[in-house]
């Protein structure tokens, strides 16, 4: 997953928006959104080939983020599966402040990462690679392979049109769909220099990535309203930059007492 916008206690009728698109390589198996079969209250895609998941929620009341961070000029190697991380966390009963203190006495196991995970009373930020530890309060925040609101073009354009949603009332999440859809490129003055070259640096730099092997493979839209209902929904796309499916899902997401 590469690009996340998140909005927290922010919108009239929301206490919590997330929009977020997955890229990845086509040819990377992957089961779109559902529950999963072994751990009945998790909703969330699944990587096919190491497991876990970049994006997911819990009935329990729980949600979590990861996207890696990119720098192949200072590369780092995973032991582990990042997507492991957001398995275990919506799974976890242990208090979030626990699991923070797992992710920062890791010694190594994981690939430079960005995690961003919680319930409807924390949220928690955490960087392997020097980006920090902290816990968000209200506010719009903006992800992508950097450390968090790092200004690149495709995060600071999500954020500033989140924002307009946001501040317009507006209950229609097709257009946080467009929002995510965006194909358009970052001038080259403005592309980071991540290790990668300047081709891929160019493809990476729209929000909505279309490669001739790497791309958008499906963006996820996750809002809480005021009652503790909460939506997901989650379009799936192919090499072409076409929808071909939709989930949709609603439930309760009110944490349960321990």
């Amino acid at each position: 997953m590469c690009l996340l916008v998140l909005a927290i206690d922010s919108h009239p009728e929301y206490q919590l928006v997330i929009a977020e698109n997955r890229d990845e390589f086509y040819s990377r198996p992957t089961d779109v959104a559902g529950f999963w079969p072994e751990a009945t209250e998790v909703l969330a895609g699944r990587d096919l080939e190491r497991g876990g998941t970049w994006f997911g929620v819990s009935k329990a009341g729980r949600w979590a983020v990861v996207t890696n961070y990119r720098d192949f000029h200072h590369r780092r190697y995973s032991r582990l599966s990042r997507g492991g991380l957001v398995s275990r966390f919506l799974q976890d009963e242990e208090e979030i402040a626990v699991f923070q203190d797992f992710l920062q006495n890791d010694d190594g196991h994981y690939a430079g990462l960005n995690f961003v995970g919680g319930d409807l009373q924390q949220t928690l930020f955490f960087s392997n690679t020097g980006g920090g530890t902290r816990y968000l309060g209200p506010g719009i925040y903006g992800l992508s392979n950097h450390w968090l609101d790092t200004p690149w073009p495709k995060v600071v354009g999500a954020k500033e049109g989140l924002n307009q949603w946001l501040q317009s009332g507006s209950t229609d999440t097709d257009s946080l769909f467009t929002l995510m859809a965006d194909r358009k490129l970052a001038a080259d003055e403005d592309l980071p220099d991540t290790g990668v070259g300047y081709d891929w640096e160019r493809m990476l730099s729209a929000r909505f990535v279309q490669g001739e092997s790497y791309g958008t493979r499906a963006t996820t839209l996750f809002l809480v309203d005021r009652q503790g209902q909460a939506t997901f929904s989650e379009k799936s796309y192919d090499e072409r930059g076409d929808e071909i499916g939709i989930k949709f899902f609603e439930f309760d997401f009110i944490a349960r007492a321990k």
